[in-house]
């Protein structure tokens, strides 16, 4: 498929985008490489592959998911200005 003035101006104009006169035969000319492109990606034998979600067969590491830490939230609050039912008061900021 090509496409020519007419088509790059129309679909300047459906995407709501100003072109300049000058600048037509440029984007004519990448529009076209693009569908070039395309169409040779759509030329590619692909019968007998399966998709895949990622080009490398990569597993993430996990770490296990235990706790590290002793809670400290006693400790940390003791110093803080306000404190209720082991929250943080803060002044309100939004209206």
């Amino acid at each position: 498929m090509s496409l020519d003035r007419s088509d790059v101006e129309r679909i300047a104009h459906l995407a709501r985008l100003a072109i300049h006169e000058p600048e037509i035969p440029e984007y004519t000319e990448s529009l076209n490489s693009i569908l070039s492109l395309i169409d040779q990606m759509q030329a590619t034998p692909t019968d007998g592959i399966e998709p895949l979600a990622h080009p490398l067969d990569a597993v993430q590491r996990l770490r296990s998911d235990v706790v590290t830490e002793a809670n400290q939230r006693d400790s940390l609050q003791a110093c803080a200005p306000a404190v209720e039912d082991g929250l943080f008061l803060v002044p309100k900021v939004i209206e």
